[in-house]
């Protein structure tokens, strides 16, 4: 066995898979023998690292199940949209997250609520941030499950768990008296721990009918509502436009 195969060998032993391959690559690269060993190992070292944040970065988006390929710079903000460009850019740091602060999105069907709460949530696993999107009627669905088969205290822990939870197309769906106090309970843990992305077809002054229990519909709003980004989107649906853009080929 060679000296390069045995150092490959050790490496990946060592589980620095990348470092080795990039090691072959570079044995098989006579230009770069002309560099020093100090850059030679840099680039290997550099090579780890980048392919590290990325399995990270992959493994946070499979994490999230986001069901859109959303990112920012993608966004249509056209006027007729009536986004804030400003604040945008602002909310796309992400520093409301590490602030454990809010965030509401509200818009007619279609105008693209989803698509932005998934760049939000693409931006945030991009800086490190753990997200996970839930839709709130399948959430519900899955609370009611969940208090028949026992797992309901896993399904706490996995939604307070993420530093950002995505709750989306809140008032579509039935909300039982067990969902709403799940969702006291996990709304009560985040604002110490995490921030809430909600995204619903209905203005904020109709949330409050969505739940079963005024009492609880009254700490939850009051935990959620009131300290809260906001963003109205506007226009026509977008699911019109890339139809329209389809048919006109």
């Amino acid at each position: 066995m060679s000296t390069t195969e045995q150092t490959t060998s050790r490496l990946r032993e060592l589980r620095l898979t990348t470092m080795a391959e990039t090691y072959e690559l570079q044995a098989e690269q006579s230009k770069l023998h002309q560099l020093t060993f100090d850059e030679r190992f840099g680039l290997l070292v550099e090579a780890e690292i980048a392919a590290r944040e990325s399995r990270k970065l992959n493994r946070l988006v499979r994490g999230a199940s986001l069901p859109e390929n959303a990112a920012f710079e993608e966004l249509d903000n056209r006027p007729t949209r009536g986004m804030d460009k400003a604040l945008l850019s602002s909310l796309s740091s992400c520093g409301w997250i590490r602030h454990q602060q809010n965030l509401i999105i509200v818009g007619a069907t279609g105008v693209g609520k989803t698509w932005l709460a998934c760049a939000f949530g693409h931006q945030a696993c991009r800086l490190k941030i753990p997200a996970a999107f839930y839709r709130a009627s399948d959430l519900f669905s899955s609370i009611g499950e969940a208090t028949h088969d026992g797992s309901l205290p896993k399904l706490r822990l996995a939604l307070s768990k993420p530093s950002l939870l995505i709750l989306d197309d809140f008032g579509i769906g039935e909300m039982s008296s067990t969902a709403a106090q799940v969702l006291l309970d996990v709304v009560d843990r985040r604002m110490r721990t995490g921030s809430l992305l909600i995204t619903s077809q209905y203005p904020t002054d109709k949330w409050h009918s969505f739940f079963p229990d005024p009492t609880i519909a009254d700490a939850v709003l009051d935990r959620v509502v009131h300290q809260a980004h906001r963003i109205q989107l506007k226009g026509e649906s977008m699911r019109k436009l890339r139809g329209r853009k389809l048919l006109e080929g």
